[in-house]
């Protein structure tokens, strides 16, 4: 790493990302306990991405790259977002033809002997 490049990367406290990381699991795990589910949703799904953007900039080291690495990240997410949301209306169907949803079967509640012709 030349002088020149050393100077412009500055070191990153891992110590305090990893408090602040810390304190956003704390605050979702203790956020289901408020009981409003869409208040929780809303701050889970919030938290989890501004975690996850702190863990790619800072211990991925996406702060310090070139703005196209950038570019390239949201350009995949937003694939993977049109992906899931045009494959998902089929994939959650719960009826259809040629489609069985195991999850909704009727469980059996015979009981079955051992051959014998009646049970114990």
């Amino acid at each position: 790493m030349t002088e020149e490049h050393a100077e412009a990367h500055e070191h990153t406290n891992y110590i305090k990302i990893w408090a602040i990381l810390t304190f956003m699991l704390v605050l979702s795990i203790l956020g289901p306990m408020i009981g409003i589910k869409w208040v929780t949703l809303i701050a889970a799904f919030g938290i989890a991405v501004v975690k996850a953007a702190m863990v790619g900039a800072y211990f991925m080291h996406l702060n310090i790259e070139k703005r196209y690495v950038w570019y390239m990240l949201f350009t995949a997410l937003l694939f993977l977002g049109l992906f899931f949301f045009g494959v998902s209306p089929d994939v959650m169907k719960a009826e259809g033809s040629n489609w069985v949803n195991h999850n909704n079967m009727p469980v059996a509640t015979e009981e079955v002997g051992h051959g014998d012709g009646h049970s114990e």
